[in-house]
């Protein structure tokens, strides 16, 4: 079998691969990813070419050092054409979801695969995600019910909880939300002999 590593220590994509019963091992890519973003949207790139351009990045970078195939994967949420980055504390994250409460807006969630520094395949996702009017009772009591877990997650939801209460619609893939899309993932490791066909 081919070798894959997940250039990432993200638990939710590894748990993503394994419980798709993908072997991999997870590698840190040890990637500047704010300077990467920063000097991205300086040249006036799209919260969708940011998440694109990170996953390449993460998995050139990794597959220079390691044999087989080399997955890399970013996510980015457009609010209005905007890049909307994690928070870092809970105020923030109240400041967020209010912000997000009774719009729409877009998970970007990109794939690249690279071998011996070079990308081989790559797909781009995106959902739209129409957060309903919750109340401020409501969101005091998620915030304390979950607190900083909600911080890994770059809109402060994790839709496998609670944080699917947040939606009154969603349009796209389950596993582009969460940062891993899946499917066409799989397609291409059977097609390169990581997975049995």
């Amino acid at each position: 079998m081919t070798p894959v590593t997940l250039a990432s220590k993200s638990a939710a994509r590894g748990a993503i691969l394994r419980n798709a019963g993908v072997a991999f091992e997870a590698v840190v890519a040890g990637v500047d990813e704010d300077a990467a973003k920063a000097g991205l949207m300086a040249e006036g790139a799209t919260p969708r070419d940011v998440a694109d351009a990170l996953a390449q990045l993460k998995a050139v970078k990794v597959s220079t050092k390691r044999p087989g195939l080399v997955i890399g994967a970013d996510q980015t949420l457009d609010f209005a054409g905007r890049l909307i980055d994690k928070v870092e504390t809970l105020d923030q994250a109240r400041d967020l979801l209010r912000a997000l409460r009774g719009q729409t807006h877009k998970l970007h969630s990109a794939v690249v695969v690279a071998r011996d520094g070079q990308p081989i395949w790559r797909v781009v996702e995106t959902a739209k995600l129409s957060v309903r009017p919750f109340s401020d009772a409501w969101l005091e009591g998620y915030l304390q019910r979950r607190g900083e877990a909600i911080l890994h997650c770059v809109g402060c939801y994790e839709l496998e909880g609670e944080g699917v209460q947040l939606f009154d619609a969603i349009d796209g893939d389950y596993f582009t939300i969460l940062g891993l899309p899946l499917v066409g993932l799989l397609d291409f490791l059977r097609l390169h002999g990581a997975l049995e066909t």
